[in-house]
Protein backbone atom coordinates (compact mmCIF):
# COMPACT_ATOMS: atom_id res chain seq x y z
CA UNK A 1 0.00 0.00 0.00
CA UNK A 2 1.20 3.40 -1.06
CA UNK A 3 1.71 6.21 1.37
CA UNK A 4 -0.19 8.59 -0.68
CA UNK A 5 -2.89 5.71 -0.22
CA UNK A 6 -2.58 5.28 3.42
CA UNK A 7 -2.71 8.76 4.34
CA UNK A 8 -6.60 9.02 1.99
CA UNK A 9 -7.60 6.36 4.07
CA UNK A 10 -6.04 7.99 7.40
CA UNK A 11 -7.99 11.26 6.44
CA UNK A 12 -11.13 9.30 5.58
CA UNK A 13 -11.11 7.80 9.29
CA UNK A 14 -11.14 10.60 10.68
CA UNK A 15 -13.63 12.25 8.49
CA UNK A 16 -15.88 9.49 9.30
CA UNK A 17 -15.29 9.85 13.13
CA UNK A 18 -15.95 13.21 13.70
CA UNK A 19 -19.24 12.37 11.93
CA UNK A 20 -19.83 10.13 14.00
CA UNK A 21 -19.00 11.74 16.64
CA UNK A 22 -21.21 14.44 15.73
CA UNK A 23 -24.42 12.47 14.90
CA UNK A 24 -24.02 11.19 18.62
CA UNK A 25 -23.28 14.49 20.23
CA UNK A 26 -26.68 15.37 18.76
CA UNK A 27 -28.51 12.78 19.62
CA UNK A 28 -30.19 14.11 22.94
CA UNK A 29 -30.86 17.68 21.52
CA UNK A 30 -32.66 15.55 18.68
CA UNK A 31 -34.37 12.97 21.31
CA UNK A 32 -35.29 16.46 23.48
CA UNK A 33 -37.16 17.96 20.45
CA UNK A 34 -38.85 14.89 19.69
CA UNK A 35 -40.57 14.36 23.39
CA UNK A 36 -40.86 18.32 22.46
CA UNK A 37 -43.04 17.86 20.08
CA UNK A 38 -45.02 14.73 21.06
CA UNK A 39 -45.96 16.49 24.21
CA UNK A 40 -46.33 20.12 23.35
CA UNK A 41 -48.38 22.38 22.10
CA UNK A 42 -48.42 24.65 18.88
CA UNK A 43 -50.65 26.92 20.89
CA UNK A 44 -49.02 26.78 24.16
CA UNK A 45 -47.82 30.37 25.47
CA UNK A 46 -44.56 29.19 26.76
CA UNK A 47 -43.75 25.74 24.87
CA UNK A 48 -45.06 25.56 21.79
CA UNK A 49 -43.95 22.54 19.75
CA UNK A 50 -40.91 22.42 17.49
CA UNK A 51 -43.14 22.21 14.40
CA UNK A 52 -44.39 25.62 14.83
CA UNK A 53 -41.26 27.07 15.16
CA UNK A 54 -40.44 27.73 11.31
CA UNK A 55 -43.59 28.79 10.16
CA UNK A 56 -43.68 31.45 13.00
CA UNK A 57 -40.67 32.87 11.34
CA UNK A 58 -43.52 34.08 8.44
CA UNK A 59 -46.30 35.12 10.30
CA UNK A 60 -48.00 38.33 9.15
CA UNK A 61 -44.81 38.68 6.71
CA UNK A 62 -42.36 38.94 9.18
CA UNK A 63 -39.83 36.76 7.12
CA UNK A 64 -38.23 39.67 5.25
CA UNK A 65 -36.61 40.99 8.13
CA UNK A 66 -34.58 37.69 8.92
CA UNK A 67 -31.84 37.90 6.57
CA UNK A 68 -31.01 41.79 7.00
CA UNK A 69 -31.35 41.43 10.58
CA UNK A 70 -28.25 37.69 9.92
CA UNK A 71 -26.36 40.18 7.78
CA UNK A 72 -26.56 43.31 10.58
CA UNK A 73 -25.56 40.48 13.09
CA UNK A 74 -22.69 39.00 11.48
CA UNK A 75 -21.25 42.43 10.34
CA UNK A 76 -21.55 43.62 13.47
CA UNK A 77 -19.90 40.39 15.01
CA UNK A 78 -17.17 40.58 12.53
CA UNK A 79 -16.03 43.89 12.44
CA UNK A 80 -16.05 43.45 16.85
CA UNK A 81 -13.67 40.25 16.36
CA UNK A 82 -11.48 41.91 14.00
CA UNK A 83 -10.76 45.19 16.24
CA UNK A 84 -10.74 42.85 19.48
CA UNK A 85 -7.82 41.03 17.03
CA UNK A 86 -6.13 43.93 16.20
CA UNK A 87 -6.11 46.13 19.13
CA UNK A 88 -5.47 42.45 21.91
CA UNK A 89 -2.91 41.44 19.52
CA UNK A 90 -1.59 44.90 19.78
CA UNK A 91 -1.28 45.35 23.44
CA UNK A 92 -0.77 42.01 24.30
CA UNK A 93 2.81 42.10 22.31
CA UNK A 94 3.51 45.81 23.74
CA UNK A 95 2.81 45.19 27.44
CA UNK A 96 4.33 40.96 27.07
CA UNK A 97 7.74 43.26 25.81
CA UNK A 98 7.92 45.88 28.16
CA UNK A 99 7.62 45.14 31.51
CA UNK A 100 6.82 48.72 32.72
CA UNK A 101 3.90 49.32 30.65
CA UNK A 102 2.81 45.58 31.55
CA UNK A 103 2.72 46.92 35.69
CA UNK A 104 1.60 50.47 34.56
CA UNK A 105 -1.29 48.90 32.66
CA UNK A 106 -1.92 45.39 34.29
CA UNK A 107 -4.40 47.27 37.15
CA UNK A 108 -6.57 49.08 34.84
CA UNK A 109 -6.82 45.94 32.85
CA UNK A 110 -7.96 43.60 35.46
CA UNK A 111 -10.97 46.18 35.92
CA UNK A 112 -12.08 46.51 32.60
CA UNK A 113 -12.06 42.62 32.57
CA UNK A 114 -13.94 42.47 35.18
CA UNK A 115 -16.86 44.81 34.28
CA UNK A 116 -19.55 42.92 32.82
CA UNK A 117 -20.07 43.56 29.39
CA UNK A 118 -23.97 44.45 30.10
CA UNK A 119 -23.00 47.03 32.05
CA UNK A 120 -21.24 48.84 28.90
CA UNK A 121 -24.08 49.27 26.80
CA UNK A 122 -25.56 52.14 29.10
CA UNK A 123 -21.89 53.93 28.80
CA UNK A 124 -22.20 53.28 24.92
CA UNK A 125 -25.48 54.29 24.34
CA UNK A 126 -24.58 58.30 26.11
CA UNK A 127 -21.75 58.36 24.37
CA UNK A 128 -22.26 56.58 21.08
CA UNK A 129 -25.97 56.47 20.61
CA UNK A 130 -27.68 53.47 19.51
CA UNK A 131 -26.26 52.50 15.77
CA UNK A 132 -23.66 50.49 14.54
CA UNK A 133 -20.65 51.89 15.69
CA UNK A 134 -22.32 51.85 19.29
CA UNK A 135 -22.29 47.73 19.24
CA UNK A 136 -18.60 47.19 17.62
CA UNK A 137 -16.88 48.93 20.32
CA UNK A 138 -19.23 46.87 22.61
CA UNK A 139 -18.17 43.98 21.01
CA UNK A 140 -15.10 44.53 20.81
CA UNK A 141 -14.34 45.32 24.72
CA UNK A 142 -16.02 42.03 25.91
CA UNK A 143 -13.79 40.13 23.06
CA UNK A 144 -11.03 41.65 23.62
CA UNK A 145 -9.08 40.18 26.90
CA UNK A 146 -8.58 36.60 25.51
CA UNK A 147 -6.96 37.70 22.95
CA UNK A 148 -5.01 40.27 24.80
CA UNK A 149 -3.90 37.82 27.63
CA UNK A 150 -3.54 34.79 25.60
CA UNK A 151 -0.88 36.71 23.30
CA UNK A 152 0.60 38.41 26.41
CA UNK A 153 1.60 35.20 27.91
CA UNK A 154 2.60 33.92 24.84
CA UNK A 155 5.41 36.74 24.22
CA UNK A 156 6.67 36.10 27.82
CA UNK A 157 7.00 32.56 26.38
CA UNK A 158 8.98 33.15 23.15
CA UNK A 159 12.40 31.26 23.86
CA UNK A 160 15.18 33.69 25.12
CA UNK A 161 17.30 31.60 22.46
CA UNK A 162 15.58 32.82 19.78
CA UNK A 163 15.80 36.17 20.54
CA UNK A 164 19.02 36.10 21.14
CA UNK A 165 19.83 34.82 17.83
CA UNK A 166 18.13 37.48 16.46
CA UNK A 167 20.31 39.96 18.24
CA UNK A 168 23.05 37.99 16.98
CA UNK A 169 22.17 38.61 13.77
CA UNK A 170 21.62 42.55 14.47
CA UNK A 171 17.91 42.06 13.85
CA UNK A 172 16.11 45.25 14.05
CA UNK A 173 13.18 45.75 16.75
CA UNK A 174 10.69 45.54 13.77
CA UNK A 175 12.30 42.75 12.06
CA UNK A 176 12.13 40.85 15.70
CA UNK A 177 8.72 41.71 16.12
CA UNK A 178 8.09 40.54 12.57
CA UNK A 179 10.33 37.38 12.22
CA UNK A 180 10.55 36.00 15.52
CA UNK A 181 7.99 37.25 17.96
CA UNK A 182 4.50 37.09 16.09
CA UNK A 183 4.88 33.49 14.42
CA UNK A 184 6.03 32.36 18.01
CA UNK A 185 2.90 33.49 19.30
CA UNK A 186 0.97 32.76 16.44
CA UNK A 187 -0.76 29.69 18.45
CA UNK A 188 -1.72 31.71 21.44
CA UNK A 189 -3.65 33.96 19.41
CA UNK A 190 -5.56 31.53 17.60
CA UNK A 191 -6.21 29.99 20.83
CA UNK A 192 -7.49 33.56 22.65
CA UNK A 193 -9.28 34.27 19.50
CA UNK A 194 -11.52 30.79 19.88
CA UNK A 195 -12.25 31.62 23.23
CA UNK A 196 -13.27 34.78 22.20
CA UNK A 197 -15.62 33.85 18.94
CA UNK A 198 -18.37 32.94 21.36
CA UNK A 199 -18.16 35.83 23.76
CA UNK A 200 -18.30 38.21 20.77
CA UNK A 201 -21.56 35.89 19.00
CA UNK A 202 -23.22 36.35 22.73
CA UNK A 203 -22.42 39.88 23.48
CA UNK A 204 -23.62 40.85 19.79
CA UNK A 205 -26.72 39.35 20.37
CA UNK A 206 -27.16 40.83 23.94
CA UNK A 207 -26.65 44.57 23.04
CA UNK A 208 -29.20 44.28 19.89
CA UNK A 209 -31.13 42.39 22.65
CA UNK A 210 -31.04 45.50 25.15
CA UNK A 211 -30.81 48.52 22.69
CA UNK A 212 -33.42 47.42 19.74
CA UNK A 213 -30.46 47.96 17.60
CA UNK A 214 -31.03 45.75 13.74
CA UNK A 215 -29.95 42.49 13.95
CA UNK A 216 -31.09 38.69 15.66
CA UNK A 217 -31.25 40.01 18.86
CA UNK A 218 -33.75 42.87 18.25
CA UNK A 219 -35.46 40.13 16.52
CA UNK A 220 -35.99 37.85 19.91
CA UNK A 221 -36.33 40.83 21.78
CA UNK A 222 -38.97 42.34 19.89
CA UNK A 223 -41.20 38.76 19.81
CA UNK A 224 -40.73 37.98 23.15
CA UNK A 225 -42.25 41.40 23.96
CA UNK A 226 -45.48 40.63 21.65
CA UNK A 227 -46.07 37.43 22.79
CA UNK A 228 -44.60 35.53 19.86
CA UNK A 229 -42.53 32.61 21.73
CA UNK A 230 -42.78 30.30 18.64
CA UNK A 231 -40.72 33.07 16.78
CA UNK A 232 -38.41 33.42 19.32
CA UNK A 233 -37.57 29.35 19.61
CA UNK A 234 -37.19 29.86 16.03
CA UNK A 235 -34.92 32.53 16.12
CA UNK A 236 -32.37 31.19 18.98
CA UNK A 237 -31.87 28.58 16.97
CA UNK A 238 -31.38 30.65 13.88
CA UNK A 239 -28.58 32.02 16.15
CA UNK A 240 -26.82 28.94 17.28
CA UNK A 241 -26.58 27.52 13.89
CA UNK A 242 -24.66 30.59 13.01
CA UNK A 243 -22.47 30.28 16.24
CA UNK A 244 -22.10 26.65 15.24
CA UNK A 245 -20.65 27.63 11.93
CA UNK A 246 -18.68 30.06 13.31
CA UNK A 247 -16.73 28.12 16.07
CA UNK A 248 -16.07 25.29 13.33
CA UNK A 249 -14.25 27.90 11.04
CA UNK A 250 -12.64 29.21 13.83
CA UNK A 251 -11.58 25.99 14.85
CA UNK A 252 -10.40 24.46 11.08
CA UNK A 253 -8.15 27.76 11.44
CA UNK A 254 -6.85 26.74 15.41
CA UNK A 255 -5.87 23.28 13.71
CA UNK A 256 -4.50 24.35 10.52
CA UNK A 257 -2.22 26.89 12.82
CA UNK A 258 -1.03 24.48 15.17
CA UNK A 259 -0.17 21.72 11.92
CA UNK A 260 1.85 24.53 10.35
CA UNK A 261 3.74 24.88 14.03
CA UNK A 262 4.20 21.39 14.60
CA UNK A 263 5.52 21.24 10.60
CA UNK A 264 3.07 18.64 9.34
CA UNK A 265 1.70 21.09 6.92
CA UNK A 266 -1.69 21.77 6.49
CA UNK A 267 -4.65 19.13 7.82
CA UNK A 268 -6.91 17.75 5.23
CA UNK A 269 -10.40 17.79 6.42
CA UNK A 270 -11.88 18.50 9.65
CA UNK A 271 -10.92 16.24 12.35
Amino acid sequence: MSVETGLSGDVQARRSGAVGATITGLTPLLALLVVWELLGSADSPFYPAPSAWWPALFVRGQGEDIVPAIIDTGRTFGLGLAAATAVGVLLGVTVGTLDKMDRALGPTFEFLRAVPPAAMVPVATLLLGFDETMKIVVVAIAAIWPILLNTRAGVRQVEPLLLDSARSMHLSGPATLRKVVLPSVLGEVTLGLRVATPIALVITLLVEYLTGVSGLGALIGDAQRTFQPARVYALIVLAACMSLVVNTAVRSVERRVSHRRLGHGPPSGFE
